[in-house]
């Protein structure tokens, strides 16, 4: 198996940590593992299995790999000197962000005939894409935040007064193609809202804005492909007053408590939230796993926020501990994933592609 991280994105080094703890946990009696690092400028690297142990750049502690579509007996090449690496029977891609969890990456492993774990392009692109993710989810009768969505080239036309006329304030401002609420601010005022655009315009050519929705922050983790499981829901308390953004999630410790499981949830709300999960899972054409972000508010609404189609497997992602609240070890976890994509492969694989 190939594990395949890194990438051309912000998230790069989240990525590196949730691989450096799925390397780990990955059952050695079962897979014999290949560690592919994508570097921030886009080259594949193959690295060797001490590579986590080093903590260097990808690009200088690996050896160089050139894609080969069509070759699935050996699909990567050295680019300088001979041979290649050998057959990959599956991948765990553990690229966040842009260019890794966004469909991109999943369309060159279907080229490869590979196999891999998480959706595949149709539902990792648009669940990337929040704007096209919360289409979709209102159309299946799920409840999103209002919200507004600005191209590049209407920028320099958006009026806040308008805005928060139709949104109210405060609002969050957010790059419609970004994980790890990178390039997400929230704005209470007009100048914080300027900035706040000129920000996420950085990160992509579009951008939403949306109603800041009051409630509990809670998630759900699921997993499966035509039969669907559920790990409990855990919530997000905010320590300080602010929201759950980057650093907050990958910087400081102190910055928000992770209740696994979420405390005073009754049996019906544990229900609700846990359909509305599942029903935003298919609705986004989710295999594999997922990871579904909500908020239930004080009336009882369930609000979908987000799908997270490649979730963090660091040391305090929310993911990986969901299940090992719900008796799933994390090496039993990286199998079963593993299994569930191969499991498609040869589903996708008996499928008729020529006419004759």
């Amino acid at each position: 198996m190939a594990l395949i991280f890194g990438g051309a994105s912000p998230e790069h080094e989240i990525s590196l940590r949730s691989a450096k703890n799925i390397y780990a946990a990955i059952p050695r009696e079962k897979y014999e593992v290949h560690l592919l690092g994508i570097s921030q400028d886009g080259n594949w690297y193959h690295l060797e299995d001490d590579f986590f142990e080093k903590n260097g750049l990808i690009q200088d502690l690996g050896k160089a790999l050139a894609i080969v579509p069509g070759q699935t007996d050996r699909p990567f090449v050295f680019l300088e000197g001979e041979g290649g690496m050998p057959k990959v029977d599956v991948a765990f891609p553990i690229t966040h962000g842009p260019m890794g969890e966004d469909g991109s990456l999943q369309g060159i492993l279907n080229h490869l005939r590979i196999p891999f774990v998480g959706p595949d392009v149709l539902g990792s692109s648009v669940a990337m894409d929040k704007d096209v993710a919360k289409r979709l989810l209102r159309e299946a009768d799920l409840k999103v935040a209002e919200g507004m969505c600005f191209h590049y080239y209407e920028k320099d036309a958006i009026d806040y007064l308008a805005v928060i006329n139709q949104l109210g304030s405060p609002v969050f401002v957010k790059p419609a193609n970004m994980g790890s609420s990178v390039g997400v601010k929230k704005a209470e005022n007009k100048a914080e809202f300027d900035l706040a655009v000129k920000d996420a315009f950085k990160y992509d050519h579009k951008i939403i804005v949306e109603e800041a929705i009051i409630g509990r922050e809670l998630e759900c983790a699921v997993l499966g492909n035509a039969v669907l499981a559920t790990s409990s829901i855990g919530e997000i308390n905010m320590v300080e007053d602010t929201f759950y953004d980057f650093e907050s999630k990958y910087e400081s410790d102190t910055a928000a408590d992770l209740n696994i499981p979420a405390k005073n949830l009754d049996d019906q709300e544990l229900a609700k939230l846990i359909l509305v999960a599942k029903n935003a899972y298919r609705a986004l054409c989710c295999e594999g796993l997922s990871r579904v972000d909500m908020f239930l508010t004080e009336e009882g609404a369930v609000y979908v926020n987000e799908i997270n189609t490649l979730p963090g497997f660091t040391s305090i992602s929310m993911y990986p501990a969901l299940w090992a609240q719900a008796g799933t070890p994390y090496g039993e976890l990286i199998d079963e994933l593993l299994q569930l994509a191969m499991e498609r492969g040869a589903r996708n694989a008996g499928l008729k592609r020529l006419r004759l």
